[in-house]
């Protein structure tokens, strides 16, 4: 097994791009973070293989400024598997790709049953990876071995098997399909930040009245805060079902609150004070959260029937029109069409005709090639089940 070292050196990283500048083709780039340790999603590992070059291993809290790298890479091609993932991490190094191949994207496109790295990779090149490093605490100092041997393996046969997948998209004429979403992930805007992130804590249905709410966003508050001073993901402070239990045990003293077994967590006694502070806040707020939140979530199909009869019937009639034409393509029906587009359009119909259909699905961000599989093909089968017995059409004899 080849051995690999992280670089942290100034002068180490500058002749590491030098080499990677004067490689060939297009370069394997990926992130490890240390998601579920950390409060933040930076990369503390950036790994990169081209061709005449070789394997790199970056150490981005010590190099800090990636700009060398985006220079010597920044004019071809990156390959990435599942780039989404990596992209905003990449991004806050200021490392943006001007085009991109996600091979896991397009092992989904050429109907690939598994896609992650290692399935892929066995799929295209035969060869055996070993993932068992990938839940690990990437910002450990320094790195075991067998990390780094893991984290070259993620790089180095990613060109090759980006090379395999290439030729299977040209043989089954989907070239086109992935470029668009090649280019559609590259394009794809952050989502913007939530109006009420406390709101997503596991278990807040059990919370009734907005009092209560207001402490148990003051503790999500108080928890967020720790976490972002400490650099911790929140849960291994104080998970969500002990933040949830705490104000449903309502304690009225902070003895009490120490003394309530179901909250939990490496911080939940260290930090008393702090949470019992929370407590204070929240019933003293006079800003109550609302108890009802308005929401543009459609309601669950199998209420549609009662709800939106009509929705029901072109949503019945279509979805599996739309699953007949993944399976003729030998794609999953999410990559073909995501199931909330057609959800949208069933629901409230933006028109009659095929152009009618594929506008409402451009506006909700489906791109040409899945508007071209699946406009013409949906909008008949709305017309369809929007017409009575007598309206069908008779069977030709």
């Amino acid at each position: 097994m080849t051995e690999y070292s992280v670089i942290s050196d100034a002068e180490e990283f500058r002749a590491a791009c030098a080499a990677l500048a004067d490689g060939t083709g297009p370069v394997a780039v990926d992130v490890e973070r240390a998601s579920g340790f950390r409060y933040s999603q930076r990369a503390y590992l950036v790994q990169v293989f081209r061709r005449g070059a070789g394997v790199f291993l970056f150490d981005p809290p010590a190099i800090g400024d990636f700009a060398p790298l985006q220079d010597a890479i920044g004019s071809v091609e990156w390959v990435l598997h599942a780039a989404s993932q990596d992209l905003p991490s990449l991004r806050e190094l200021h490392l943006e790709p001007p085009t991109i191949f996600d091979t896991e994207l397009a092992s989904r496109l050429l109907g690939l049953e598994r896609v992650g790295l290692a399935a892929v990779v066995e799929h295209t090149l035969g060869i055996t990876l070993k993932k068992e490093h990938s839940a690990a605490d990437w910002s450990t100092r320094p790195l075991p071995d067998s990390w780094l041997d893991y984290a070259a393996l993620d790089v180095l046969h990613l060109v090759d098997v980006r090379d395999a997948l290439a030729e299977e998209l040209d043989e089954q004429d989907k070239t086109s399909f992935a470029e668009e979403e090649f280019a559609a992930t590259l394009a794809r805007a952050p989502k913007p930040p939530r109006e009420d992130p406390w709101r997503r804590l596991s278990g807040l249905h059990q919370v009734r009245g907005a009092r209560n709410l207001a402490v148990a966003r003051a503790l999500w508050q108080a928890r967020e805060s720790f976490a972002q001073e400490q650099d911790v993901s929140p849960g291994r402070l104080v998970p969500d079902r002990s933040l949830v239990a705490a104000v449903m045990a309502n304690p009225q003293s902070k003895q009490a609150l120490a003394g309530t077994k179901e909250f939990q967590g490496r911080a939940s006694r260290t930090q008393l004070d702090r949470w019992w502070q929370a407590f204070v806040d929240g019933r003293a707020t006079e800003e109550l959260p609302r108890e009802r939140v308005p929401s543009d979530t459609l309601p669950p199909p199998r209420a549609w029937v009662d709800r939106n009869p009509e929705a029901d019937a072109r949503l019945k009639a279509a979805r599996p029109v739309v699953e007949a034409i993944a399976e003729e393509l030998s794609m999953p029906t999410e990559n073909l069409l995501t199931p909330e587009f057609l959800r949208r359009i069933a629901w409230d119909l933006p028109g009659e005709n095929a152009e009618d259909i594929g506008n409402a699905l451009a506006a909700l961000g489906a791109r040409s090639w899945q508007i071209e599989q699946t406009a013409q093909k949906i909008a008949d089968a709305f017309v369809e089940a929007g017409q009575t017995p007598d309206e069908a059409p008779t069977p030709a004899s």
